[in-house]
């Protein structure tokens, strides 16, 4: 795992775990990480001075779904929500980029995920050329400003980006022609969207480099164990670097 900074260069970077790594004893240590995730989420909500946000990022089958049901599903669910960016509705789109986004941040006690972000407004967006360079540098900016005011309000940002091969991508959204489980996430622009994938690279590559005030997480994510054991790591630090303290009897 690697922190991203100034003109990280994500080919440089594996999208597998470490050679001779062990999956089953890692696995283990994984489950043991959702047991104390599990307290830590309990005593957030019950403290209610801190909330965090966790921004999950990554291309088309990098492991984003999977990634919300295998760490954040031990968690209490009255204290965790999940929200999803997509296409903007006439609603959202007649307000500025980070209207919809706000509304969906955590109050204070709460785990609110976002599975995609606002950075689809500077990537997707860039990639299809509905976004020029000019706007999607203001656009950043507002991005460093909005991050900014919400660690001021103790909401805390973990921002993670699954960071999967373009061979791996290519073989899970095959499977989603073939394995039924799996075909109702098939959607026939994947494929074409793949095609793009240098031009996401450059793109997520610069925001790496002027979003990063909140610091990004690059996780390899060609292994669905590792991954999951790197964020469940990466909770539990964030979450212990709170020091918080159940409140004693009300009076």
């Amino acid at each position: 795992m690697a922190k991203a900074k100034a003109a990280y260069r994500l080919d440089k970077i594996s999208t597998r775990a470490p050679k001779g790594l062990d999956k089953d004893a890692t696995k283990g240590k994984t489950l043991a990480l959702l047991q104390e995730l599990d307290e830590l989420q309990n005593l957030l909500y019950a403290e209610s001075r801190h909330s965090l946000l966790v921004v999950v990022q990554g291309m088309d089958a990098s492991g984003k779904d999977g990634l919300v049901r295998d760490v954040f599903s031990s968690m209490n669910p009255q204290g965790v929500r999940v929200a999803s960016f997509k296409v903007p509705t006439a609603e959202e789109a007649s307000h500025d980029f980070l209207w919809r986004i706000h509304r969906q941040t955590p109050e204070k006690g709460m785990i609110q995920l976002f599975n995609r972000s606002h950075y689809e407004d500077v990537l997707v967006t860039r990639v299809h050329g509905w976004c020029d360079d000019k706007t999607a540098a203001k656009r950043m900016r507002a991005i460093n400003d909005f991050e900014r005011l919400l660690e001021e309000n103790n909401t805390h940002i973990l921002k993670v980006y699954l960071h999967v091969s373009h061979e791996e991508q290519r073989a899970r959204l095959e499977e989603r022609l073939s394995i039924p489980r799996k075909m109702w996430k098939y959607n026939k622009s994947d494929l074409i969207e793949s095609n793009n994938w240098d031009r996401y690279r450059k793109y997520y590559e610069e925001v790496f480099s002027a979003c990063n005030e909140v610091p990004w997480h690059i996780i390899p994510a060609d292994q669905n164990w590792y991954k999951s054991h790197l964020v469940a790591q990466l909770l539990k630090d964030t979450l212990s670097g709170l020091k918080m303290k159940y409140p004693g009897l009300k009076k």
